[in-house]
């Protein structure tokens, strides 16, 4: 019975996972309709406040005096208009922070106001229709007299059908008033009074929109007073800050402004292509392109919308560099990715500081020209951080697949011959001047910093397909980091000093000697600051183990271990004052970390103290013994078995070291640790 009992309750539990499945669905996909609509009804409101920016109130009534419309007496008053003006953004701004619910229900209400209003545009023009023909008599003696009958009838209803739809309501007869002269015509009422019928009809229908109006005059008061006081009380409970974020969440910013630039961006695009019959040739379209865009960030709600829109397509192009690198592993990695606003907020800072929005049209679209570049650079660079690790980390495991290893050679590539090509483009099109010259030195970077992954990277391959190790890689790597990192530091001077001299005989300008100065301060005196710490920590290194012994074969013989780092046969080894054996080039990486032996933790003092061969290393206390011997690990001294090795071929992970990376994701960056690049033992402190 129990048994029966588990097998029921399963089958149950399995028929209501499956019913559950459709109806999470069903609710994501509402989810997601309802963050489409909520960005979708809010978009007009936004246009109708880049409209307003554009609107010139004064030459509206200037070009409204010289037309027929002067005589109008809603058109003599400027300050009637101007006030109307204010009434818009008032409407825009209520409009965008509306409710979801409550903006549904506005565009519902006014929906319902233009299906009236077409309906009785029906009603007019069959009445029209109906005085031009002057049939007065039966409808179905008259073909077109009934073929009109029964079109504006079918628009009428269709019209009732869909107000009472969109009003969820089943009294249909209070939208039916502009069928009056349809009705009319069908009892053979005159013409003339049909007239009066249909002017009936329109004053009843704005009656009753009147009524509507005037029954829910006190709804918007009551709704800005609660809002007033739930802002109120979020404000004394969350803070400034905390409803701050929380509009934006709500309002869904980022996305607003991107899809109302789209939107401006394919008007514009339409426009251009309705009035033109000729197809274009490819540099008019490349100017096609530019213009459109500076036509669409002349106002500050559509400059935000280019800014947003440049975020998510930087964030799309990294989202695709990483995936082409990676594959879907990429995002279970690293969930967290790059959100492209460095490059949205350069594009922004530029624009404010050059004064896009107040150029015409064609200086914009030039200057626009350049702060694309700008960007594009930036994301260029972006591509770089995210590719320089994988590539690396491909490099020294020992994956062996060439689908990875020709993605990621295939886009150091592109990001080596891409950026210089866009430095000689914009060489050709500009003239060089120190703006320009900053420019174009990001763009030569990238290709260095891409170069010099690209070396390493072959240094790494090419120790793959060797029987032994390479001694003295650690010193290649730490020459070619330090060539392509001179290389930076020499353009990074040439534009300090192009600069300088700039200043000093040209025109000089408080921006220009702050861009020098930030300039100056972060890519010279920092890079040259960094790279003269690493060579005295380098020098040090090395200075300690020439100052050791080289233990000679006899010693090795009796040694008989491997090097207690790097798990290989020792067949050079230098000696330490505690009476260890390593490699040189071991050692020398681990005392970039500190000036310790591995095993013992004695301090390796920068003098040639000889070893006594007799000697014993000093002894660690017996409790201290005692502790490394529960923890597994050797006292110091101690001669290890050559099984140590085969413990790590057989991926083992004990002992005091940790090995190099099979993976990826373990890997690591040669760049910044050039000491511990493609190793194959990284050295970590022993517990």
């Amino acid at each position: 019975m129990m048994g029966n009992h588990r097998i029921a309750s399963s089958l149950c539990g399995d028929q209501v996972h499956t019913k559950s499945t459709p109806r999470k669905k069903n609710m994501a996909a509402k989810e997601k309709l309802e963050a489409m609509l909520n960005v979708a009804l809010r978009v007009p409101s936004i246009m109708l406040l880049d409209v307003l920016y554009r609107w010139d109130v004064s030459s509206f009534f200037q070009q409204i005096q010289r037309s027929s419309l002067s005589n109008n007496p809603l058109f003599q008053y400027k300050y009637l208009a101007l006030n109307m003006h204010y009434v818009g953004y008032i409407l825009s701004v209520v409009l965008l922070t509306l409710p979801r619910q409550h903006l549904v229900q506005l565009y519902l209400y006014f929906l319902t106001a233009l299906l009236l209003y077409a309906g009785h545009q029906i009603s007019r023009d069959y009445v029209r229709s109906e005085l031009e023909f002057a049939y007065e008599g039966p409808m179905y003696l008259e073909p077109l007299s009934m073929n009109r009958f029964t079109t504006a009838l079918i628009g009428q209803l269709v019209v009732c059908t869909l107000c009472s739809c969109v009003m969820k309501t089943k009294q249909i007869w209070l939208f039916s008033a502009h069928m009056l002269p349809l009705l009319a015509r069908l009892c053979l009422v005159p013409l003339e009074t049909i007239v009066i019928i249909n002017k009936f009809a329109m004053i009843f229908t704005g009656l009753e929109v009147l009524y509507f109006l005037g029954s829910n005059l006190l709804v918007p008061y009551n709704l800005a007073k609660s809002a007033y006081r739930e802002l109120v009380q979020v404000v004394e409970v969350y803070g400034l800050l905390a409803l701050g974020m929380s509009l934006w969440n709500q309002l869904v910013v980022p996305v607003l402004f991107m899809v109302f630039w789209l939107v401006l961006f394919a008007l514009q695009i339409y426009s251009y292509f309705s009035t033109r019959d000729q197809p274009a040739s490819r540099e008019r379209l490349l100017f096609l392109f530019l213009t459109s865009i500076a036509e669409c960030c002349s106002t500050p709600y559509s400059l935000l919308g280019l800014v947003f829109t440049v975020s998510f397509v930087a964030l799309g192009v990294l989202t695709l560099c990483k995936f082409y690198l990676q594959g879907y592993r990429a995002f279970m990695n690293d969930p967290a990715m790059n959100r492209g606003m460095t490059e949205g907020v350069t594009l922004l800072i530029l624009a404010v500081q050059t004064g896009l929005i107040e150029l015409q049209v064609v200086h914009r679209a030039f200057l626009l020209s350049i702060i694309l570049f700008i960007v594009v650079a930036s994301i260029l660079q972006s591509m770089l951080e995210i590719a320089d690790p994988i590539v690396l980390a491909l490099g020294a495991s020992r994956d062996k697949s060439l689908w990875k290893h020709f993605r990621a050679v295939s886009l150091c590539l592109f990001l080596l011959v891409f950026p210089a090509y866009m430095a000689y483009m914009i060489c050709q099109f500009f003239h060089m001047d120190f703006w320009l010259l900053i420019i174009i030195s990001s763009s030569i970077l990238t290709s260095l910093q891409v170069l010099g992954t690209l070396f390493i990277y072959v240094l790494f391959m090419v120790e793959e397909f060797r029987k032994e190790p390479v001694e003295n890689m650690d010193d290649v790597i730490y020459y070619v980091n330090g060539t392509y990192r001179l290389l930076e530091f020499l353009v990074a001077l040439c534009v300090v000093a192009y600069g300088v001299s700039e200043t000093i005989f040209g025109e000089w300008t408080v921006m220009g000697s702050m861009i020098i100065f930030i300039h100056s301060y972060y890519n010279v005196w920092l890079r040259a600051q960094l790279g003269w710490k690493s060579f005295l920590l380098r020098r040090d290194a090395v200075n300690k183990i020439k100052s050791l012994p080289i233990a000679t074969k006899e010693q090795l013989e009796k040694h008989n271990d491997i090097c207690a780092i790097c798990y290989q046969d020792m067949k050079s080894a230098v000696i330490t004052p505690c009476s260890h054996f390593f490699h040189a080039g071991c050692l020398k990486k681990w005392l970039y970390v500190q000036e310790t032996c591995p095993l013992c933790h004695c301090h390796l003092k920068n003098s040639s103290q000889p070893p006594g061969l007799g000697t014993e290393p000093p002894q660690p206390p017996a409790e201290a013994e005692h502790v490394m011997l529960q923890e597994g690990s050797e006292p110091p001294g101690q001669a290890r078995s050559p099984g140590t090795r085969v413990q790590e071929d057989s991926g083992d992970s004990s002992g005091p070291v940790a090995r190099r990376p099979d993976s990826q994701e373990g890997a690591v960056d040669p760049k910044e640790y050039p000491h511990s690049a493609k190793d194959k033992a990284l050295p970590v402190e022993s517990a």
